[in-house]
């Protein structure tokens, strides 16, 4: 009796490997991605907010399942401005993106300044398509000597369960660091999501989106899992990096058939592929 028990759960476990359980292999799946690589302009939430609308207008006629956004989209990066500008997550500023999500039937991704108490942080947060924040990201690396009182340091590292597999997301300098990098293999993304701030001075580019391409590259081979990485495009009018310039070249980048998907240099771009997750 034991021997023919022992014979059938072996069978079973053969037979389950054989025909593709969903309890041995992954189903693979595809998402549609646009990089809504726009501009943005230090203090003009109204205007920002058109601009974002009108990104998700562009990528919701290609029929894209996640639209992701640079960091800061709102107010600016290191704007100081945004002590008393930023609201709260949830907020009015979120409030408004979920109605677009929703709206547009799309999940986004996007950076913007989050006041909570005294304390204001660069965050970033992930929004279903039912119009629902399901992840938010604090920065960690956050360059305190740009900005006067600096913005606080984030805590927590997380990934989200979702329709198209696990997502995470950082923001911009945190993909400089290792350790949040190993960190965050150990959560196992099948995605990440990275709005980024990359600026340098005007005679620096296109030149300095190479440096962006090797940081996305470098991210996606650590992690194992494909990278999201879209960037400003403008300029910096608050601050020590007063007159640096955002350049665009927002990358993608896949290191298991090493794909890269780069944006225009210096110009608006909705840039969508399809990645299989």
């Amino acid at each position: 009796m034991k021997k023919h028990f022992l014979l059938s759960i072996i069978s079973f476990f053969i037979s389950s490997i054989m025909i593709g359980s969903p309890l041995t292999i992954k189903q693979k799946k595809e998402v549609k991605i646009a990089m809504a690589q726009i501009l943005c302009i230090d203090g003009d939430r109204t205007g920002n907010f058109v601009r974002i609308e009108n990104a998700l207008i562009d990528a919701s006629k290609q029929e894209v399942d996640i639209v992701v956004f640079p960091e800061s989209a709102i107010l600016g990066w290191q704007n100081p401005d945004a002590h008393q500008l930023a609201d709260p997550i949830p907020g009015n500023d979120s409030r408004r993106l979920c109605e677009l999500a929703k709206k547009y039937e799309v999940f986004i991704c996007i950076g913007l300044d989050e006041k909570d108490g005294d304390q204001l942080y660069d965050s970033a947060i992930l929004i279903d398509d039912t119009g629902h924040i399901i992840l938010k990201h604090r920065k960690f690396n956050v360059l305190p000597e740009l900005m006067t009182p600096p913005y606080s340091i984030g805590e927590d590292l997380n990934v989200v369960e979702t329709k198209f597999g696990t997502i995470g997301m950082l923001i911009c300098a945190d993909s400089f660091m290792n350790n949040l990098l190993d960190s965050m293999k150990m959560k196992a993304p099948d995605l990440m999501l990275i709005p980024y701030g990359w600026a340098a001075p005007e005679k620096d580019w296109p030149e300095h989106g190479k440096e962006l391409e090797k940081v996305v590259k470098n991210a996606s081979k650590v992690i194992d899992c494909p990278v999201v990485g879209t960037d400003l495009i403008g300029r910096i009018s608050k601050g020590p990096w007063t007159g640096l310039v955002y350049g665009g070249q927002s990358v993608a980048y896949d290191h298991r058939d090493d794909t890269t998907i780069i944006g225009k240099d210096r110009d608006r771009d909705i840039v969508v592929f399809t990645l299989e997750l």
